[in-house]
């Protein structure tokens, strides 16, 4: 069970690192304007993501505590720790994000 949240969030990593990595086709004279990806959208889309997991962990657990024969415990389970998985992988990227922020707004001009 493990392996397979695990390996989930791997590919999850991995898929944003290549969105960020992606070199932006610039037309000529365009280089003043802000990219339409960027590291902001990338972001959010995480969030988003996140959200939806701990959303759909919270379904899947109100359905099997109202007795739906449909959803099984290790379903419930299974949703609860990826979504755990998720929150604290997100909570990890954003400390690293705040201590860049501190160490580039401590540095000397």
């Amino acid at each position: 069970m493990n392996e397979i949240n695990v390996n989930s969030v791997l590919a999850q990593i991995r898929s944003m690192q290549a969105q960020v990595a992606a070199p932006a086709r610039v037309a000529p004279g365009a280089a003043t304007q802000a990219p339409e990806g960027g590291f902001a959208t990338v972001l959010k889309t995480a969030i988003s993501e996140v959200n939806g997991a701990q959303n759909d962990a919270a379904a899947l657990q109100k359905s099997f505590a109202l007795g739906d024969p449909n959803v099984e415990l290790s379903s419930v389970m299974l949703a609860g720790a990826k979504a755990q998985v998720q929150f604290k992988a997100m909570t990890e990227v954003r400390n690293r994000l705040v201590a860049a922020y501190q160490d580039i707004m401590n540095m000397p001009l």
